[in-house]
């Protein structure tokens, strides 16, 4: 059960010749007569980070639960390589929002992973597995977490393990529902820079669902903005400088002094070695117009 929560589709290779373009097509969500969302279309690229903001209700957590295909739903969703033509499932990974556990329970960090990666009992395990489990942390800054109690962490360094264990194997998609909801602000720069350091190094498409909309404005490539379906997507200059942004978030987009009144800053992200785009026939053709 671990093991499909943090890993729920398995592929080989992870370079952007076999994985390039993520297509969400026309994706609706109904429960009975009520519509979740629905004509969700969104373009995601292998080495850029996605974000989707929206109210409350919005259905963004449950567009990641029909990517990942923990709902019914409607629609297409199609992965290309760079040429545009299609590919197997990819690696996906996931971190929820939050781990239901019980917190007085003598689980370890190791324990964690010993159970998400074996079906083997945690002593037939081999012996180079608590090495492994090092390096996984150690990429989120966790390394010494390896013995603490899930009950004994933070907010934020739970979110890290789970990370980890999302990045292990090292997926094509990384879906990320709310990881940093609750987090004090230095496990939030330290989870975001993290991201960042992803986005510049692995060929992977990350997809972030957050209300924090000033590190969304800092660190995305692409916003959606989604209420029932997609609003507006673009840049996150284009989207927080759109009305219905302003419409839908109020006083947090109004105001300020950065680029044009928003009162958010955003940077330029270092561009990817095949140009601005992921090099696919589509940003292609749009590059050239």
């Amino acid at each position: 059960m671990l093991k499909r929560l943090f890993r729920h589709s398995k592929g080989e290779g992870n370079d952007c010749s076999r994985l390039c373009c993520t297509k969400i097509e026309n994706f609706t969500v109904k429960a009975g007569k009520l519509t979740i969302f629905e004509n969700v279309n969104i373009h995601v690229h292998c080495g850029q980070l996605t974000a989707v903001i929206g109210p409350n209700g919005a259905g963004k957590s449950t567009l990641l639960k029909a990517i990942l295909g923990e709902v019914s739903h409607t629609g297409t969703l199609k992965y290309t390589d760079a040429k545009g033509k299609r590919t197997g499932k990819p690696i996906i990974g996931y971190v929820p929002q939050y781990l239901n556990f019980d917190v007085s329970a003598p689980i370890t960090v190791l324990d964690l992973f010993s159970a998400c990666q074996s079906w083997r009992p945690i002593w037939l395990l081999p012996s180079n597995l608590r090495s492994e489990v090092e390096n996984s942390l150690r990429r989120v800054k966790a390394a010494e977490l390896i013995d603490r109690r899930l009950g004994a962490l933070s907010g934020g360094e739970l979110q890290r393990v789970l990370l980890a264990l999302a990045l292990n194997p090292m997926p094509d998609i990384l879906l990320l529902d709310e990881p940093v909801s609750g987090v004090d602000q230095n496990g939030l720069e330290i989870f975001y820079n993290i991201l960042e350091d992803l986005q510049n190094n692995e060929d992977m498409a990350i997809i972030l669902i957050s209300h924090d909309l000033n590190m969304v404005a800092r660190h995305a490539d692409q916003v959606v903005l989604m209420n029932k379906g997609v609003v507006c997507n673009g840049t996150p200059e284009a989207v927080f400088s759109d009305h219905r942004t302003r419409k839908i978030f109020g006083m947090l987009t109004d105001g300020g002094t950065h680029r044009g009144g928003t009162g958010f800053v955003w940077v330029e992200h270092r561009k990817k070695p095949h140009g601005q785009s992921c090099g696919c026939p589509e940003c292609v053709s749009k590059e050239v117009e």
